[in-house]
C-alpha cells in the first residue's frame, strides 16, 4: 500500500479555544498521584472520587480517552477508543461522571482489541441514552479484518475481529476516514505518511490478500503461515486525532502510534497546515522497541519542538526515561483518570 499523501492543499482544520483530554482507561491508576503543575497545561490526577470513596478506578491494558473542546461557547465531546473490556470501560466511565448523551461521536484509532474491546459492551450499556445519529469514525477498512498474534517460536493464534455488522445493528454508522476528516472541533489525519526512520515495531499479523486463498478467523495457519498467508500488520487502518488550539498550536493524539509518532505528527502538520506543535500525547508503541530506536525517536520529537509530551499506554518506560534525561521540561506523566486541559 502506498502511504504517501497526495499533494493537495491542507484542508481547513477546525480551531478551538479550549481542549480537555481525560484518560478513561489506561494500565495504571495511582491513588497517591501528586499534582503536576505546568506553565502551559492544567493537569489533574484523579485520586479519591468525592461521594464514591468506596470505589476505585480500574486499570487494564488498553486505552480510552474522553475529548472535550469548546469554541464560541459551544462544547463538542468524543470518546476515542474503548479499552480492552467493557467492564473496565463502563466502570470508569460511570465513576468519572461522563454523560453518554453529550457525546457527539465515537472515534476508533485502529483495529486492535485493546482499543475496541469495550465498544460493543459500552454501546449495549449506554446506547439508549446517546444521540440517535451517533457515528463511529475509524481509519481504513482494514479495521474490520481478522488479526492474529504470534510469539517467537510459536504458531499464530487468532486474536479477534471487529464486528462491523454488530456495531451497525446498534444504530451506529461506521465511517472510514482514509482522508483527513473534520469533526466538531477535532480532525482526523487520514492515512499516515511514512517517510521518517520509523517502522512498525512487530506486533499483530493479518492475512496476505496477495497470497493464494483467503484467510478466515477459523484458520489455524501453522502450515499456511509457511506459504505466506499471514504477514506482519503494517496498520494501514490507523489514523490519529488532532486539534488546533487557539494561541497554542497543534495537539496530536496518537492512541498507539504503530506508524511512528514522528510520522503521525508530521502528517497532522501537513494536512492541517499548522507548523506549531503544542502537545503530543497517547500511545507511541515503543514499549518493545530497542533502546537506540527509542532514543532516536525522542531526538526526533525534540526537533519538532513540542511544548508538552504525554506518553500513555504502550509508550514504554524506556521512552519515559529517555524523555527525563533529554527534555524533562516537556514531559508530563499520565494515569487512569488524569485530565489535561490545553488552552484558555
Amino acid at each position: 500500500m502506498d502511504f504517501a499523501l497526495s499533494k493537495k492543499a491542507p484542508f481547513q482544520a477546525p480551531v478551538v479555544e479550549w481542549l480537555s483530554v481525560r484518560v478513561v482507561v489506561d494500565a495504571i491508576y495511582d491513588l497517591f498521584a501528586k499534582a503536576e503543575p505546568h506553565p502551559m497545561v492544567a493537569v489533574e490526577h484523579t485520586r479519591h472520587i468525592r461521594g464514591k470513596e468506596k470505589s476505585t478506578l480500574a486499570g487494564e491494558w488498553g486505552l480510552s480517552l474522553h475529548l472535550e473542546s469548546r469554541r464560541d461557547g459551544e462544547s463538542a465531546q468524543y470518546l476515542l477508543d474503548f479499552g480492552y473490556t467493557p467492564e473496565v470501560l463502563t466502570r470508569n466511565f460511570d465513576l468519572l461522571d461522563i454523560e453518554p448523551g453529550k457525546l457527539d461521536g465515537l472515534i476508533l484509532s485502529h483495529g486492535h482489541l485493546d482499543h475496541y474491546g469495550g465498544l460493543l459492551g459500552f454501546l449495549g450499556t449506554y446506547r439508549e441514552r446517546m444521540r440517535s445519529d451517533l457515528r463511529l469514525f475509524a481509519g481504513g477498512e482494514e479495521n474490520f479484518e481478522p488479526k492474529w498474534m504470534k510469539r517467537e517460536g510459536e504458531d499464530p493464534v487468532y486474536w479477534d475481529t471487529l464486528d462491523r455488522a454488530a456495531i451497525v445493528a446498534t444504530g451506529v454508522d461506521a465511517v472510514c476516514c482514509e482522508a483527513p476528516h473534520a469533526l466538531h472541533g477535532a480532525f482526523t489525519t487520514g492515512l499516515i505518511e511514512r517517510n521518517s526512520f520509523e517502522h512498525v515495531v512487530p506486533n499483530s499479523y493479518v492475512r496476505d490478500k496477495t497470497a493464494g486463498g483467503m484467510a478466515t478467523a477459523a484458520d489455524h495457519f501453522s502450515a499456511a503461515e509457511k506459504t505466506g498467508r499471514l504477514i506482519p500488520d503494517q496498520h494501514p487502518d490507523e489514523h490519529a486525532v488532532a486539534y488546533v488550539v487557539q494561541g497554542r498550536g497543534l495537539v496530536v493524539i496518537a492512541s498507539c502510534g504503530h506508524a511512528g509518532i514522528v510520522n503521525t505528527v508530521k502528517t497532522a502538520m501537513a494536512v492541517s497546515g499548522i507548523g506549531k506543535l503544542h502537545a503530543v500525547l497517547g500511545g507511541f508503541h515503543l514499549g518493545s522497541a530497542p533502546q537506540d530506536y527509542v532514543e532516536q525517536t525522542v531526538d526526533a520529537l525534540k526537533a519538532l519542538e513540542p511544548d508538552v509530551v504525554i506518553p500513555m499506554h504502550c509508550s514504554g518506560l524506556g521512552f519515559t526515561e529517555a524523555m527525563r534525561r533529554k527534555i524533562p521540561e516537556r514531559l508530563l506523566t499520565s494515569r487512569t483518570g488524569s485530565r489535561f486541559v490545553f488552552g484558555a
